[in-house]
């Protein structure tokens, strides 16, 4: 079998001879083919450079400049070949080397041949393994002839999702055996029914590239299933990146050898066709280096679902030594989702505007509605393919264990340096301690703390030294999230300037009084409950004016408890009451568009407070928050932009989450040092926390994503005398262990 490509796209490949080495070394990155060919002004090669021609020539040089020409460096001694040479005897070169350039007569380079590999270029997008799936808006001849439906049809596409809006183009009097003349008697039915159709729904040629003009517009590539070689001929004078082979055309082998000679990335669709012309079709096709996906089909209108025999596909990747896809007719979009979740990395629907409008593709094809949940299954699908590696417990799933697994607890009182035996050793619900799995390891250990019975066993228990709290320096007031139950306990331990109540609702029906018996010379701040009593999620940009009143009363009562603890704590004249604000949403992020509604929203709720002697100050979120084990989506105080235009439109301050923000710089992509830039002049309180990419949040400290030793420049920036407690999640176990850990690391920086 000969299987390689011949990839006539030299830009990825070439550079002048004269070009600096850095240039050369930044295309080789670039195209990920680890070669370039040195090429004069002509486009005749000098030399090839890969990275060994380079790394041989690094060793030699006592001073590196990379500004020098990269004909310096070329290998010159390299194996070619002719443009015209036979496929068998190029790939016999390509066993012995893993690139041959291909030449003409003036050894000008007009081709690279290189080894396939299971990935294809088409357009902007390359395509492999664990590229998202290219999908496919197929237009087709549904504008019925109309440039204006047609340009409705590629911003439905747009507005859909898709990669790609697809067209058909036909000449029919060089396609059809009568020049396409749609009134002949002598045609069958099927024949007269669909040139009629043509005859009447065809785009000229300048209405077809004014289509694609408006793709390129609008931000989606623009690709077209030529049915002859004039149309091909209009296409490529065009400029097309790629094309698609209609079913009907896998056996026009002398329609499938002008494509491939055009160079360009085909995605082949396989309806219609048996095995055996199926494998004579990659047969040309891998002879003549073409680099393709092949489509499965069944080009029926619709087919059966018993027709469509998605695992073909895995049949399809065997023989074609390439990426998959499926092109579907079927009715609905669960088979294209479900084939995506096979490994299919292309996907072509059909589009229309309306099913009832004339025309067979009509009555198959997908309503823009339809159409964009497709993409969004198609792009959940994905996510939720993971990966096959090692399975690890998520964020999520270790909140839920923490509530609903078990854990071992002692039924005794030990002192430290008594031996655990196995007759104290209980399992017991929550799972916040140690897994019932881990108890053999306890068994016959020397206590290193002081047990009462029913506490938790904790990992630290199974190592050599426990992590104590000493006494801290910190250029800024620090302190540590507590609760009413445990806040003595942490006061015992250690010397903070503040101490953080974070409230669950229950806590709120508490008298807190009953907790203390003494003012302390200590400043507090209050973190409001999230979720209230009834599944209520605090949300003050709640459209809903029911829920969101009671969002208000919830956060007045926090405030009453606020002004109530001042009675205890002498620094906090006017403490910071911590609120995550709301504008979350269930099924998926809102567009930008909508949050400035929802930020007015929330400063009116704001507005109805009576807030007298506290500062609400608004948390930075995360884009995919976790709720008790469950996940959300949030779309306010995320994205630095607005979050700043609200502090400076409504006169708020912030607490800046580190976890939270790292996470929506990793999932949209952003720097963090600018995110910081935007948000620092707003800071007011700092929770400094570890994070990992999209979800993984309240990480202990250097255990994530987080560069820790910059941000604590910028913050000594902004905001030099701002406090900061570490929320590290699940901190407080085991006598704040986790909190000790985190001030120990954060003390070089803080």
């Amino acid at each position: 079998m000969i299987n390689m490509i011949i990839d006539r796209d030299l830009v990825p490949y070439s550079v002048l001879s004269e070009e600096s080495i850095a240039n050369a070394l930044h295309k080789i990155v670039e195209n990920r083919q680890a070669i370039i060919c040195g090429l004069d002004a002509n486009g005749t090669i000098e030399g090839l450079f890969t990275n060994g021609d380079f790394l041989r020539w690094l060793v030699q040089q006592r001073s590196v400049d990379l500004a020098q020409p990269v004909s310096l460096i070329l290998n010159r001694h390299f194996v070619s070949a002719a443009e015209d040479d036979s496929p068998e005897k190029i790939s016999a070169l390509l066993e012995k080397v893993n690139y041959v350039p291909l030449l003409d007569t003036k050894r000008r380079l007009v081709a690279v041949a290189r080894h396939r590999e299971r990935e294809i270029r088409i357009g902007p997008y390359r395509l492999d393994e664990k590229s998202p799936t290219f999908v496919i808006a197929e237009i087709g001849i549904n504008h019925n002839g109309s440039l204006e439906l047609a340009r409705q049809l590629i911003d439905a596409a747009v507005e859909a999702g898709a990669d790609c809006a697809k067209f058909q183009m036909r000449t029919l009097a060089a396609l059809y055996q009568n020049q396409g003349d749609a009134e002949d008697a002598r045609e069958n039915i099927g024949s007269q029914y669909t040139l009629d159709l043509l005859a009447r729904f065809q785009l000229s040629p300048e209405q077809m590239f004014a289509a694609f003009d408006y793709c390129k517009e609008r931000g989606i590539l623009p690709l077209c299933t030529p049915w002859d070689k004039e149309s091909l001929a209009q296409l490529e004078e065009y400029g097309m990146e790629a094309y698609k082979v209609a079913s009907a055309d896998l056996t026009n082998h002398d329609l499938l050898m002008a494509l491939a000679h055009t160079g360009k990335p085909l995605i082949c669709s396989t309806g219609m066709s048996d095995e055996e012309e199926i494998l004579q079709a990659i047969d040309l096709l891998q002879r003549l280096g073409a680099s393709y996906v092949l489509l499965n089909c069944n080009s029926a209108y619709p087919p059966p679902f018993k027709d469509v025999h998605l695992r073909y596909m895995d049949r399809l990747a065997e023989i074609g030594q390439c990426l998959v896809g499926h092109s579907g007719h079927e009715r609905g979009i669960n088979v294209a989702i479900a084939a995506v979740a096979r490994g299919a990395k292309v996907i072509e629907k059909h589009i229309t505007l309306d099913r009832d409008m004339e025309g067979n593709d009509h009555k198959v094809s997908l309503l823009p509605g339809e159409f964009r949940a497709m993409v969004e299954g198609i792009r959940q699908a994905e996510e939720a393919l993971g990966t096959d590696t090692r399975r690890q417990i998520t964020q999520g799933e270790r909140i839920n264990r923490a509530t609903l697994a078990k854990s071992l607890v002692i039924n005794c009182d030990l002192e430290p340096g008594a031996i655990i035996s196995a007759a104290m050793i209980e399992i017991r619900s929550p799972g916040r301690g140690l897994q019932p799995n881990r108890m053999k390891e306890l068994i016959g250990r020397r206590a290193m703390r002081r047990f009462q019975a029913g506490d938790f066993f904790f990992l630290s228990d199974l190592e050599a030294e426990m992590v104590e709290p000493r006494p801290y320096q910190f250029r800024r007031p620090w302190g540590v999230p507590v609760r009413y139950y445990d806040y003595k306990t942490m006061l015992e331990k250690a010397t903070p300037d503040f101490v953080e109540f974070h409230l669950s609702y229950k806590d709120m029906d508490l008298d807190l009084h009953q907790f203390f018996d003494r003012p302390y010379d200590l400043g507090f701040t209050v973190h409001s409950p999230d979720l209230f009593a009834g599944d209520h999620l605090l949300n003050l940009a709640a459209e809903d004016e029911n829920y969101r009143q009671r969002s208000i009363s919830e956060l007045q009562r926090v405030i009453y408890i606020t002004r109530e603890l001042k009675t205890y704590f002498k620094r906090s004249p006017k403490p910071f009451l911590i609120v995550s604000m709301g504008g979350f949403s269930r099924d998926g992020l809102l567009p930008s568009a909508e949050r400035p509604a929802m930020y007015a929203r929330i400063a009116e709720s704001l507005g109805q407070l009576d807030a007298e002697g506290v500062e609400l100050i608004a948390q930075t979120l995360p884009p995919f928050p976790w709720y008790f084990g469950g996940q959300l989506y949030l779309n306010l105080f995320v994205d630095p932009v607005d979050t700043a235009d609200f502090c400076r439109q409504y006169g708020y301050r912030l607490c800046f989450d580190v976890s939270h923000s790292k996470l929506a710089c990793n999932h949209f992509h952003w720097s963090f040092s600018e995110f910081v830039d935007l948000v620092g002049p707003y800071l007011a309180h700092l929770h400094l926390v570890d994070a990992q990419g999209l979800d993984g949040e309240g990480l202990q400290i250097g255990e994530g994503d987080v560069d820790f030793p910059a941000l604590a420049r910028q913050l000594e920036h902004y905001v030099p005398d701002a406090p900061f407690i570490p929320e590290i999640w699940q901190g407080h176990e085991n006598g704040g262990e986790g909190f000790w850990i985190a001030l120990e690391r954060l003390e070089k920086w803080f």
